[in-house]
């Protein structure tokens, strides 16, 4: 399967996730821990239902040494026990960034003052900026059906 657009073949499409995905760069150089990005990268995108950042985080995370127990319960969060609170706090507000036409009001004060007891100012606002783009990048993944299941980890580098 061919995706509908391509956005590496297409100068304009090019440009567009070139400055989209710069962001990233910022989000890699925070103190934010890498493990909490690719959880909450990789629940962002099962919300959206993105195969390709499903495949991409959950390899991503398994190539820098995350369980697969852990991988494989990321969508039963809540129940799981092998997530800490910091972790449990970022997840929540991921899947109330992501929900927001589904949570009447968005992200509510008291899953914001929980992520607040966790993560500093800096910490929150790359948490804010990774909810915000892996819901762009989903949507673009999405809308021109990107072939999926053939990433390698570290080709985002």
């Amino acid at each position: 399967m061919d995706a509908r657009l391509n956005f590496l073949g297409n100068p304009i499409a090019a440009k567009l996730l070139k400055h989209v995905l710069s962001a990233g760069k910022v989000m890699q150089d925070s103190t934010l821990p890498a493990t909490t990005q690719e959880l909450v990268s990789l629940r962002v995108s099962q919300i959206n239902g993105c195969a390709v950042c499903i495949d991409m985080h959950t390899k991503e995370a398994a190539h820098a040494g995350e369980t697969s127990v852990r991988l494989n319960l990321v969508a039963a969060w809540r129940e799981a026990t092998v997530f800490t609170d910091a972790e449990r706090a970022a997840l929540e507000l991921a899947e109330q960034g992501t929900r927001i036409a589904d949570a009447a009001g968005g992200v509510t004060n008291e899953v914001w003052a929980n992520a607040a007891k966790h993560y500093d100012e800096d910490e929150l606002a790359i948490l804010v900026g990774l909810i915000a783009i892996m819901n762009t990048v989903n949507r673009l993944n999405i809308i021109v059906q990107q072939p999926v299941g053939d990433y390698q980890p570290g080709r985002r580098g």
